[in-house]
C-alpha cells in the first residue's frame, strides 16, 4: 500500500476549530494528489487530534492542585532556592535532579525529594506551581508591554516533559497586545516572525515560566 505524509504548518498554534478545518484541507489535498485517505484513516487522524486536545485540557485543569503545598516550609524554601540557582532554558532543575538520581549522586539540600517524595511527585510539579510560591516570596515578575521582544516555549501548546519525546524549544516573537492588568488570568497576544499570532493565557501565572524577555 502506498503511503503519503502531509504536514499542517503551525497546527500547534491553532484553535481546535482551526485544526479541524486544516485537517479537512489536508484530506482534500491528499484526494487531489491521487493518494486519498480512507474514511477509517481520516477517522483515526481526527480521533488522535481529539485525544491530544483532551489530554492538553486535562493537564491544564490539574494545575490547580499544587504539589509544593505538600512540602514543609523548610523543604519548600530549599527547593525554591535550588530552582533559582540551577534552572536554565537548556538544562532545567528537574534534569539536574534526575541526573543526580541516575548517577547515584547526593542532591544536597534537595536530596529529600528523592528520599521522601520520589519521581511521581516530581513529575507533578509544573512551572505554575513553582511560580506561585516564587511570587509569594516576593520575587517580582517581569511585566510585558506592547512591542516587547520575547521568546516563548513550545510548552505553551504541547505537553513537554524532560524525559519525554518533545524537548523544550524557544521561538522569538513580538508582543502585539500587552496584558491589560496583573491578574492571574492576564493574557497577551504575540506575533511570531512567520506572521502567526498566539494568545498566551495566564501570562503572569501558570504560563510565566513558558516565556522570557529578550529586549
Amino acid at each position: 500500500a502506498s503511503s503519503y505524509t502531509f504536514c499542517i504548518p503551525h497546527w500547534i498554534l491553532m484553535t481546535p476549530a482551526e485544526i479541524a478545518a486544516a485537517l479537512q484541507v489536508a484530506f482534500q489535498t491528499c484526494d487531489a494528489a491521487d493518494v486519498p485517505l480512507t474514511q477509517t484513516q481520516k477517522q483515526m487522524v481526527l480521533e488522535a487530534v481529539n485525544r491530544w486536545l483532551s489530554d492538553r485540557a486535562a493537564v491544564s485543569s490539574d494545575l490547580t492542585v499544587n504539589p509544593l503545598d505538600e512540602l514543609t516550609e523548610t523543604e519548600r524554601r530549599s527547593l525554591l532556592r535550588f530552582i533559582q540557582d540551577t534552572d536554565r532554558p537548556d538544562y532545567s532543575w528537574k534534569v539536574q535532579l534526575l541526573n543526580d538520581w541516575l548517577q547515584g549522586k547526593d542532591s544536597g539540600a534537595v536530596q529529600f525529594i528523592r528520599e521522601r517524595y520520589g519521581l511521581r511527585w516530581l513529575d507533578r510539579v509544573q512551572p505554575v506551581h513553582v511560580n506561585y510560591y516564587l511570587e509569594r516570596e516576593g520575587n517580582a515578575v517581569v511585566r510585558l508591554a506592547l512591542g516587547d521582544r520575547i521568546e516563548v516555549c513550545n510548552a505553551l501548546w504541547e505537553w513537554v516533559q524532560e524525559s519525554g519525546p518533545c524537548d523544550r524549544q524557544w521561538f522569538p516573537c513580538t508582543v502585539v497586545k500587552a496584558p491589560e492588568n496583573d491578574s492571574a488570568t492576564a493574557c497577551c497576544i504575540v506575533r511570531f516572525d512567520t506572521g502567526a499570532e498566539y494568545e498566551i493565557q495566564g501570562v503572569y501565572d501558570w504560563n510565566r515560566y513558558n516565556w522570557r524577555k529578550v529586549s
